[in-house]
């Protein structure tokens, strides 16, 4: 069984790469399901609904999350609904649902859990993500499935990297985000999970993980106060990684990291 993760999708431009470039991906590398990092697909914090189902005529068949998760409010019901294939992380105290959900595929069932960090840029209410996925895997033991993919969203490359060996052999795949800039290291654990510490994103290259240099320098050069701009123009990137799943063991057994540059 074939899993593309494709790191955050920032903005527009994220929703647009994906829209040119995932549908043929899909046939070309035999896709079997797909799942993508959404917290910053709306105008880059959230997801709203209609962006969402444009993403899933893409060719996207469920949503992890992060710390910006709940700000779109329309989302919070499907957040909460164990049909809809989205889910925010199951450690932060403040977003709706209970951070893993089921997918139902034709070669079996799928679990996806999100997990939030200790540090994503700002302090932000979350339980222990490791005692987090423990009490999940042990709620979900008795459930029979072919894969279990653990999304892990913060800043610390230590945390990601420890989360990474802490579940190999237990889950499939245990994928980083939230820098949106991609690490080289992505491996077969020694106990058959798939890890990379992050993925990167899809957006805008030209720019500050998808902001405007100009809305940012001013910040950081002449210390005011400025609001994130999203970056509209120039060119876009896609960034994902393929993992091949043994589908009776529930492990992986080869990864591929596609990165593509669009003019």
């Amino acid at each position: 069984m074939n899993i593309l993760y494709v790191g955050d999708v920032m903005a527009e431009m994220g929703i647009a790469v994906i829209e040119q470039l995932l549908p043929g991906l899909r046939r070309e590398k035999q896709i079997d399901f797909v799942v993508a990092q959404a917290e910053n697909v709306s105008e880059g914090k959230g997801m709203v609904p209609a962006d969402m189902e444009r993403l899933q005529k893409a060719g996207v068949d469920f949503f992890t999350g992060g710390n910006h998760t709940p700000i779109k409010p329309e989302l919070n019901t499907l957040l909460e609904d164990d049909s809809q294939p989205v889910i925010g992380p199951a450690n932060m105290k403040d977003c709706p649902g209970r951070g893993w959900k089921y997918a139902d595929t034709p070669q079996g069932k799928i679990l996806v859990v999100s997990l939030l960090g200790g540090t994503v840029g700002r302090e932000v209410a979350i339980d222990n993500p490791l005692n987090t996925i423990d009490k999940i895997l042990a709620e979900t033991q008795s459930t029979e499935r072919i894969a279990t993919i653990v999304n892990f969203h913060g800043d610390y490359s230590s945390e990601k990297v420890i989360i990474g060996y802490y579940l190999d052999g237990r889950v499939s795949v245990v994928i980083g985000d939230h820098w949106h800039v991609p690490t080289a290291d992505a491996t077969v654990l020694p106990k058959g999970t798939a890890h990379m510490t992050d993925v990167g994103m899809c957006g805008a290259l030209d720019s500050s993980l998808g902001v405007t240099f100009d809305s940012v320098i001013p910040r950081w050069r002449d210390e005011v106060q400025t609001r994130n701009v999203v970056e509209t123009v120039g060119r876009t990137q896609f960034n994902a990684l393929l993992v091949q799943i043994n589908p009776q063991a529930g492990l992986a057994t080869d990864v591929e990291y596609i990165r593509k540059i669009i003019a």
